[in-house]
């Protein structure tokens, strides 16, 4: 039995009273429930398994609902989704400099160590490690170009902010997913305290900050889609050969710039606004079931995006070819393969789309990554605590 619990109805403060109430109203034998596959009230669910509703005693009515689970849970999902795109991130950003030739010199450790920014530096690590012994960077070491475009030469700096908003999100969750924010707190048979942990203020900032953190990884991925379209550094116009009746990987890229377009819209941060409620007494709210919402929002479309910079960069890099790049990155594009081939000409790129989308959403492209770097010995994030998971 699984409570229906309806996402919208909370400010975020004095708990997520609303979906909180119907999360537990299954208890006292109210609300509704999933139950074997169907939405059933939960009446008629105690009835057929011969179940008796709990007699709630004093104070537990409250303790069930005077929490901020509801944001919570939305944020601890956060934390492992948008951790999943940020490794993602690294290693598409990677493949897709190397279609386009671009320099590892920005990712210098040294040049790091100047601006000291803890995922700035990961980030950098991981770039270096993910291009070490790459053919295709040697077979352009002496081109004439001086510097990549931003949204290459300055991966260390956008992925490495994000990678510190989203480090910012997962301290403060741990701290909360250990918490009590209940209201009123009984510490004693004559010791009560009336506070405000009940107040998602904690969590939302962080998540409305996470929000444009990911929005962002978004926005740049968008941009390194259109620079593999130009037809610019040796790859076909649209990563095509015959584009007079074919427009190539045109629309997925029509596809990212809408997608980066509604995250944009959904950065409007929840936790600014307050309204007043319980007349008056509740005078200041958070908002925070918004952030949680919205996040995830805004990851639901990141994990799209980045899966069509994937598409896009496999495609682009067999135009290399001989050359190859490092053995991660060819695990990469070999993996891929596995699922969507090589386009030689239009076809239904929604299904390519949805299969590498999968891989992603499902945390299985990261994962076989980091195994098969595992077993060269390598660690991408080696001597980076905290950001491993």
């Amino acid at each position: 039995m699984i409570p229906v619990v309806p996402e919208k109805g909370s400010v975020g403060a004095s708990g997520d009273l609303a979906p909180l109430a119907h999360l537990f109203l299954p208890l006292i034998g109210l609300g509704e429930c999933y139950y074997k596959g169907e939405r059933k009230p939960t009446g008629f669910i105690f009835q057929r398994e011969n179940i008796q509703p709990v007699q709630l005693g004093p104070k537990e009515g409250l303790a069930l609902i005077n929490g901020t689970q509801f944001i919570l849970s939305f944020a601890a999902k956060a934390v492992q989704r948008m951790h999943n795109c940020l490794e993602a991130a690294d290693i598409i950003g990677a493949m897709t400099l190397e279609s386009l030739t671009g320099t590892n010199a920005p990712f210098d450790a040294r040049l790091h160590e100047l601006r000291p920014f803890y995922g700035n530096k990961l980030v950098a690590q991981r770039l270096r490690l993910l291009l070490h012994n790459s053919a295709i960077m040697q077979s352009h070491v002496d081109c004439g170009r001086v510097q990549d475009p931003y949204s290459l030469r300055c991966m260390p700096q956008v992925h490495g902010a994000s990678r510190n908003a989203w480090l910012h999100l997962k301290e403060l969750t741990e701290i909360e997913l250990n918490a009590v924010t209940d209201n009123p707190i009984i510490l004693g048979a004559n010791d009560t305290i009336s506070g405000g942990n009940f107040h998602g203020q904690p969590l939302a900032l962080p998540l409305d900050y996470a929000c444009f953190a990911a929005a962002e990884i978004g926005n740049i991925s968008d941009r390194r889609c259109y620079l593999l379209l130009e037809g610019k550094w040796g790859l076909p116009m649209l990563l095509m050969k015959d584009v007079g009746l074919n427009s190539g990987f045109m629309i997925p890229q029509y596809t990212t710039a809408a997608l980066v377009t509604e995250n944009k819209t959904l950065c409007f941060p929840a936790s600014a606004d307050s309204i007043p409620t319980s007349l008056g007494q509740e005078d200041h709210v958070s908002m925070g079931s918004i952030s949680g919402r919205k996040v995830n929002t805004v990851l639901d479309n990141l994990e799209f995006i980045l899966a069509i910079e994937l598409l896009s960069a496999c495609q682009a890099i067999e135009f290399r070819r001989p050359h190859k790049s490092s053995e991660i990155l060819e695990f990469v594009h070999d993996y891929v393969r596995g699922f969507v081939r090589f386009a030689e000409e239009d076809r239904i790129f929604a299904d390519d789309i949805n299969k590498v989308a999968g891989l992603i959403k499902s945390f299985s492209f990261v994962e076989k990554v980091d195994e098969f770097a595992a077993g060269k010995g390598i660690s991408l994030n080696h001597g980076f605590e905290g950001f491993d998971d």
